[in-house]
């Protein structure tokens, strides 16, 4: 995997003898190879803002659905033929040449220590069995003029400049030796602020970016520069040139996505100007991160419950043993069916009496 670009380093390095300029012409077939993918990712992007607010529409309509929602979601993309994986295309092709070319780089100066590795090992297997004094090139052929002009060299000159030092390194040997190689570092952070000022010129980065976000995502390549103070300046070089390219890539997608008024471009900032507009009278955060909230949170936690219907049979407790009446309840049982209380048995006896006390006066008369 390193040693078919390693060998197209040398190539082009026997072709102008410079290793700086070998360095500019590897970045460009880079960017050669890249360049269709960005442009496909950057109409990808745009086409994907332009259908914002029909988004917004199916989130605030299956909010309490995830499944329903990620089948109109499906249906949308398909039907404007759009596809939210293409925009991680650049990401995905850069991240292996980035680690290509930083091993290939920096294998330039590489150098055994006293430790025998196996990397080491197998160098000066190949070369004879013989140490060095000075760099063992990785990855590329024993007999390349880019490896015969670094093998058992202790540095890579080229227009004043070690390339095999880096910007800590040089300032280590001195403030006026490492004052150019500082600058190189500066450079790059200068181009890395003017390509995102460009970008967020032209298309405010994001419709669905914050102005705070806008702004970190401006000055992030900055700070990332920065760290370029502890890498080779073989390194530096090649970042400054693929920046310098990528700026002109930028220019070349400003007058193809944005030259005018119907351009994807200005249709995709009008559909984001909507879908923020959306947002912002119903009180939700507008910006990517408050969209990557509403996505991670799921379904509404206030989704109203079903009611109980009336229908429902009510459940009352079983009968447990035996229950005293209370006093009303006694004396209403008392009651007969005329509403006359049951007379208790003294009444019933004087009643009695009294009804047979006419009867015996009636005998003694007769």
């Amino acid at each position: 995997m390193f040693e078919i670009p390693a060998g197209l380093l040398s190539w082009f390095y026997g072709l102008t003898n410079s290793y700086i300029a070998a360095i500019a012409l590897i970045a460009i077939v880079v960017m050669a190879i890249t360049t269709p993918l960005t442009l496909k990712s950057t109409k990808s992007m745009l086409e994907m803002q332009k259908i914002q607010p029909e988004m917004r529409k199916l989130q605030n309509e299956y909010r309490n659905d995830r499944t329903k929602l990620n089948e109109e979601m499906m249906k949308l993309y398909q039907e404007h033929k759009v596809n939210p994986m293409a925009s991680c295309l650049p990401i995905v092709a850069q991240m292996p040449v980035f680690i290509i070319m930083f091993r290939i780089l920096r294998g330039l100066a590489y150098k055994p220590t006293q430790v025998v590795t196996p990397v080491a090992d197998a160098t000066l297997t190949a070369t004879g069995g013989t140490p060095p004094q000075g760099f063992i090139p990785r990855y590329l052929a024993i007999d390349s003029s880019l490896y015969e002009a670094v093998f058992g060299n202790f540095e890579i000159p080229s227009l004043g400049l070690d390339l095999s030092l880096s910007a800590l390194d040089a300032v280590g040997q001195g403030l006026g030796t490492g004052i150019p190689y500082v600058l190189l570092v500066v450079l790059l952070g200068g181009l890395y602020f003017g390509q995102q000022k460009m970008v967020a010129a032209r298309a405010a980065i994001s419709p669905t970016m914050s102005p705070m976000q806008q702004k970190l995502m401006q000055y992030l390549p900055v700070f990332f520069a920065v760290f370029q103070i502890f890498f080779l300046s073989a390194l530096v070089v090649y970042y400054i040139f693929q920046t310098l390219l990528r700026i002109l890539q930028q220019y070349y997608i400003t007058k193809k996505f944005y030259g005018h008024d119907e351009s994807l471009g200005r249709q995709a900032q009008r559909a984001g100007e909507a879908a923020r507009a959306a947002s912002k009278d119903a009180g939700e955060d507008s910006g990517l991160f408050g969209q990557m909230k509403r996505e991670l949170a799921g379904p509404d936690k206030k989704t109203p419950q079903p009611k109980k219907t009336s229908a429902e049979p009510k459940k009352t407790p079983p009968p447990s043993g035996r229950v005293t009446p209370s006093k009303k309840t006694a004396a209403a049982a008392s009651t007969g069916s005329k509403g006359r209380p049951t007379p208790s048995r003294k009444e019933a006896q004087a009643a009695r009496a009294k009804s047979s006390r006419p009867s015996s006066s009636r005998k003694k008369r007769s």
